[in-house]
């Protein structure tokens, strides 16, 4: 062969493996270094764009657990606050029964038992009220919200407390239940007018009914139930008692002399017809606001249906339940599913270990090797000096 000292492409051809040798190396130290057989496009370009989406799609699933359990908070709080109305209006039932006991009781005894009633209305609103997740009330009838619990536009689920859109409120507890006729009335209403709006003028409230005609006043007076209030005083209609009343007249005189009692002065509010009860509120006295008026517009309060109004919350109970339960199914489903994903994206993008190791070490050695080689061949022209000696 022919001696050459210009170029040694012994030496050349060996550095252009050393180079290779030495890149392959370098590549399988960033991949045992980082755990990822991916960590550039130019690694794998397909393999890298479904790693990515897979990721994509990983992390929102995992938001997507995390909306589901919000999900199941703001339903435990909703069914945690009427599990405590249930048990409000269990013992509205209690009193009813114990109300009924007309023989055992007195006048004292059943205006403690009137007493407690008001209360425990009062606190079947409160819940209704205040119950609220994050400052967003549940129980108010306005809850109408959609969750996110997939990764992808359209993931959702609505949850509506309740389906009716009816507070859990007394009010919303006496619309929502089938009430019994005979315990509440229709009522009309006329406005109190204050003297900022105009001639002051008292509100009237018209329970409808005939409470004057032969055949039907006894039973329309006798079957009245609820509330009326006016100003600051109420009346419980089912408190008046009509003993001994025979004529139209008689029972009406008996019903604004209750009112008379409770409020400690004469006073005739009531007046009767054929077409209904009428009640007339106070009069707002001069400088009186809107409000004022409002305050003396005489209002009823119906009796809630109890036992239907347990049925009722029952029912929404049992819906809430029975979302609860699907968004458990939800959490499993998307934890499932986000495990195998990331499985998926694992296979692609990280580094098999025992693998890549042998190939660093083969890398290695070679590198090692052309080093050597790329020394004998740049000696390998010093012969040459041989021949010009």
């Amino acid at each position: 062969m022919g001696l050459s000292v210009a170029t040694n492409v012994a030496a050349l051809n060996t550095y252009g493996s050393l180079a290779r040798s030495d890149q392959a190396m370098q590549t399988s130290l960033r991949r045992l270094s980082t755990g990822l057989r991916i960590t550039t496009s130019a690694d794998d370009a397909a393999g890298l764009s479904i790693s990515e989406g897979l990721r994509s799609q990983i992390s929102g699933m995992r938001q997507a657990v995390r909306n589901a359990q919000d999900g199941i908070g703001v339903v435990r709080t909703a069914e945690g606050a009427l599990g405590e109305t249930t048990a409000v209006l269990q013992r509205l039932r209690d009193l009813a029964v114990q109300s009924a006991n007309t023989g055992a009781l007195d006048g004292t005894a059943t205006a403690a038992i009137r007493s407690e009633v008001g209360q425990l209305y009062a606190e079947i609103d409160r819940i209704a009220h205040t119950t609220t997740f994050n400052r967003v009330p549940l129980l108010d009838g306005s809850f109408d919200r959609v969750f996110q619990v997939g990764a992808n536009a359209g993931d959702t689920i609505r949850v509506t407390i309740p389906a009716n859109g009816l507070a859990f409120d007394v009010a919303g507890l006496q619309a929502a239940t089938a009430l019994d006729g005979s315990a509440n009335v229709a009522t009309s209403t006329v406005p109190a007018v204050s003297a900022a709006q105009g001639t002051p003028a008292p509100g009237r409230l018209t329970l409808a009914g005939d409470y004057v005609s032969a055949g039907s006043y006894a039973n329309t007076y006798r079957s009245l139930k609820g509330t009326v209030s006016s100003g600051n005083w109420s009346l419980e209609l089912g408190s008046v008692d009509y003993t001994g009343a025979v004529t139209a007249q008689d029972h009406l005189d008996r019903l604004n002399a209750t009112v008379a009692a409770a409020l400690g002065m004469p006073v005739t509010p009531f007046t009767a017809g054929a077409g209904g009860l009428v009640l007339t509120g106070q009069t707002p006295g001069p400088g009186s606001t809107a409000a004022d008026a409002e305050a003396l517009t005489p209002t009823y309060t119906g009796w809630l249906n109890v036992d239907a109004a347990i049925r009722w919350v029952s029912q929404a109970r049992g819906h809430l339940g029975a979302t609860e339960n699907r968004l458990d199914h939800v959490v499993s489903g998307l934890t499932t599913t986000a495990e195998n994903l990331t499985a998926s994206e694992s296979r692609i993008r990280d580094t098999d270990m025992a693998a890549e190791m042998t190939t660093f070490t083969r890398a290695q050695i070679l590198t090692q090797a052309g080093t050597a080689m790329l020394g004998q061949a740049n000696r390998s022209a010093q012969s040459v000096l041989v021949l010009l000696g």
